[in-house]
Parts: C-alpha cells; structure tokens; sequence
C-alpha cells in the first residue's frame, strides 16, 4: 500500500448548493493529495436523477476555482480514468452486477414496495437481511425459470448484496482507529435499480474507486456506518489488496455544538453556509455566499483547515502552502468541530492585514465607483494604510473611511454636544489662517506648526483638536488627525473646516 501512488477524489451530488462541510471535505483531499505528490479527482456522483438540480455542477466548480483548490481529472479537467460521470457509466456498473451474481454474492429482489410496507407491518423493525431474505420474493427463494421469466415480462427488480450474517468486519479508519461492527446490523443493501439502469451509490463508489486506483477515501463521518458494507465489496470483488485506506473526518456542528450545521443556522444567525451565493433554480430562493460576503477566499481556506485539525503548534494564520506541508490526517479530531463564525469574520480581518495597501485599494476601487467616487489609485492606497486595521470586510471601508472621500453635510449631534465648545468657532478659524499659511502641507509640518501654536497660545489641546476633527469628519472617530488633513490636502481641510463653523455656530 505504501508504495502506491496517492490518488484521492471528492464526488460530490449535482443537488444543489455546495455545503461549506463539503468545501473542507474537499480541501482535507486537496491538501492531502499535494502533500504526497499525489493527484486529486472530481467526480459527479449523479445516479440519483429524481434529485439532479440544473446549475449545479457548474456552481460546485466555479466554487473551488474561486477558493483555489484545483483538481487534477475529472468532470471538466480530463483524465484517463473517465468518464467521470456516474450516469455516463451504465455499461460499467451492469458489468460488475452481474460478477456479484455470478459469484452468488449477490441477487434479484422482485418486492414491490407495497409487499416491503407489508413486511414491516407484520414484523417489527424489518431488515432485509439473512433472518428475512428466505421469506421474500427474490431469486434465492425463486427457481431460475421464474426469475428468468419476470425479467422477460419487464417486471422492475434490485439486485441486493448478501451479507453473510455474524461476521466482525474490520475497517481500519486513519482518524479513528480499528471500527468493527458485526455484520448481522447490516441489511442486504440494494446496489442496483432495474427501473432506471443505474447502480446506488454504494456500488457506484466501490467500483470507480477501484477503477480510478484511489488510495484514500478521505469523507465525513456520515459514511462511517457504511464502511464496513463497503470493506465487503471490496472482498466480495477480489478487490480487498488494494482496498483504500479510509478517514472519517468529524462532522462540522452548529454554533453551539448541539447538532449538524445547517442552512438554517446560517440562515438564523447570519452568516454562510455556501461558499457561493446560490440562487435555487426550483424554488428561486437565494442563499447567501462566502464570496459575495466579502470574504477573502484565503481566509476562507486557512478557517475551515483548522476546523477539526490542528497544525500541533499555536500557529493559526497558514497559507495554503503551509497547509500542505503541515497537514497531517493523524492530526485531525474525532470530535465533531463547532463552527465559530465569528472566528471566520477574524481571519478575513487578519487577511485583509496581510494584503499590501495596494492589494486591498484594488479591491476597494469598485466600492467607491458605486457611490460614484473617482479618486486616484495614490489617495485610495494611502487611505487604505490608515484604515485597513479597523474591518473585517472590505465592504466596510466605505462605512468607515467615507469621509476622506466625501465631505460632512451634517454633523453628529451627540459628538457635538460634547467637543464642540463655545470657543470652537473662533479658534478653528484661527487654526484654518495657520495651515492656511503653510506651504509645507505634510502630515510632520502641519503637527509641528499646529502643536507650537496650541502651546504658544495657551489653548487646551484636546478641545482643538476634537473641535477639528469634527470639522473634517463630521463625527469624532478616524486615525490620528493629521493622517486625515493630509490626505484632503490643503484646499479641501480649509473648506470643511470653514464650512463646519457656518453651519455649527
């Protein structure tokens, strides 16, 4: 097994909207993959057409192409293991049913579902299983005559695996350890439906794995209960040499740990579960996404790596290439791992700190062309240096920083009250014929012009400058003051400053 090209995959189903619990399904195989050379796969697991939704595919790919995680073949990369699409490899499972039943491991179920109903009324907790499977109409209770003529009458059949009963199977789990679980819990499970020719996903996974060479099943933990089902398939196919190594990882809860995350939780308590917004083509609900969000697609990856693994040091800031070398599978919990989405929104914040001001500026230029700003790039850099530190969204920086761009037309009622005293108006007068004179406007020039008049005149500094940054912002928040004056620049700081003392008088 060692000596065995890693090969992993994520199979997700065209249902929907991509679960971020799947996202980090999918990271942990990306992650896992590039660490050991090996290649990743993307498989669309569409054997189930009752619930294919269109848009689907296209949504879970644009997704990971944003994230960054890109695979090696699959659905829309290539390869040469496909097709890649479970519905485009009918011929394929048909093949491998009928060695089940050539091998008697498996056999054709003709119960409808009202003579399934009936079973369970008559016995308690029905299971079709080696207590029942005798009493039921499927080719073991049926001579080769029968079935043969109920396939030519087009009568629609499963094909079930038959499980031999009160045998421990062993699943050795990377994550977990040794799982047993006797096989007499297990049912005949049914691997193929005659009514629309395809396998279930139970088949479906074992024999494309097996085809596609996987080393590793890296999944949730709601397959975990079919794992020991799967190890059989693999035995019963003669498979069981280069059977994958399996690992469950933890499911990701709620907020507050009670249960599996949902939609709903999101939903409720305002944050994504998508990492794209989704519009449901079906009901034509749109769900929020990390993206539109304003999420950075970095904070996203290093936020959902250390849900349910840790690096085994302090380390919490990682970039995708520290993530590769430092992911181990050991490493991951057992544990199912609330989802702080609080945490989330810090990483983006620590994110947006780690971008240069011109990275960010970037970013922020379409923002202000919305609120129909055009500022040179040099301005919207240096305003970006000042305020980065204060959001965690880059939408927030026009809520934060707008005055730089946009001069006060009122004036915070609260904030003046407070700072603007009897005296303001005289004196900010006075300060605007200061910098008025100054031909140096630098940020330095203005604080050791402006400082030396306050002390020369005796003012209290706190009332001038407080009164000041009225004037320019219109309330009392922003960076260091004259940070704000010297970006307006000279022009703009004497008209708000004059301006403020019309209005405030």
């Amino acid at each position: 097994m060692s000596e065995r090209k890693v090969r992993v995959r994520f199979a997700p189903s065209p249902t929907g909207a991509l679960h971020i619990g799947g996202v980090r399904t999918a990271l942990y195989n990306y992650l896992f993959a590039r660490q050991h050379g090996g290649d990743l796969i993307f498989r669309i697991e569409d054997t189930d057409s009752n619930r294919f939704v269109p848009g689907a595919e296209e949504y879970i790919i644009e997704s990971f192409k944003w994230l960054g995680i890109n695979f090696d073949e699959g659905v829309s990369f290539g390869g040469n293991y496909g097709p890649y699409r479970q519905s485009e490899r009918r011929d394929i499972y048909k093949k491998y049913v009928q060695v089940l039943l050539d091998r008697g491991k498996a056999y054709i179920a003709f119960d409808t579902p009202a003579e399934l109903d009936a079973k369970r009324q008559e016995i308690s907790n029905f299971q079709y299983d080696a207590s029942t499977r005798m009493s039921m109409r499927n080719s073991l209770t049926l001579s080769k005559e029968e079935v043969d003529a109920l396939i030519a009458d087009g009568k629609q059949y499963v094909v079930r695996f038959k499980i031999e009963p009160d045998e421990d199977v062993h699943v050795h789990d990377i994550i977990r350890g040794e799982v047993v679980i006797n096989s007499s819990i297990l049912d005949d499970k049914v691997l193929y439906k005659s009514a629309d020719e395809l396998p279930t996903y139970h088949l479906a996974n074992i024999v494309d794995d097996h085809l596609m060479e996987v080393s590793h099943v890296i999944r949730g933990e709601e397959w975990l209960p079919s794992a020991p089902l799967h190890v059989l398939l693999y035995r019963a196919f003669g498979w069981a040499d280069t059977m994958p190594q399996f690992a469950h990882l933890p499911l990701l809860l709620k907020p507050d740990g009670n249960g599996k995350l949902s939609k709903r939780d999101g939903d409720r308590l305002g944050f994504p579960v998508f990492p794209l917004e989704w519009h449901d083509p079906k009901t034509g609900e749109v769900s929020s996404g990390y993206r539109e969000s304003g999420y950075l697609p970095e904070a996203v990856i290093n936020f959902l790596a250390l849900l349910g693994w840790n690096p085994g040091n302090d380390q919490e800031l990682m970039s995708m290439d520290e993530l590769v070398k430092l992911f181990d599978l050991h490493r991951c919990s057992k544990a199912g791992a609330k989802f702080d989405f609080e945490k989330g929104k810090w990483f983006n914040h620590e994110y947006i700190l780690k971008k240069s001001n011109e990275d960010v500026a970037g970013l922020f230029m379409p923002l202000l062309k919305e609120h129909g700003i055009e500022a040179p790039m040099d301005k919207v850099v240096t305003v970006v240096g000042l305020m980065k530190d204060r959001v965690s969204f880059i939408k927030d920086l026009w809520e934060t920083c707008k005055f730089f761009f946009v001069a006060p037309t009122e004036y915070d009622e609260k904030t003046r009250k407070k700072r603007w005293k009897e005296d303001s108006p005289e004196r900010m007068l006075e300060l605007a014929d200061v910098l008025e004179a100054l031909d140096d406007f630098s940020l330095e020039n203005q604080e050791a012009v402006v400082m030396k008049w306050i002390e020369d005149k005796g003012y209290h500094l706190g009332n001038i400058m407080n009164a000041f940054r009225l004037t320019l912002v219109g309330e009392g928040k922003g960076p260091h003051m004259f940070d704000i004056s010297a970006v307006l620049g000279k022009e703009e700081t004497l008209r708000r400053i004059r301006r403020a003392v019309e209005v405030l008088k």
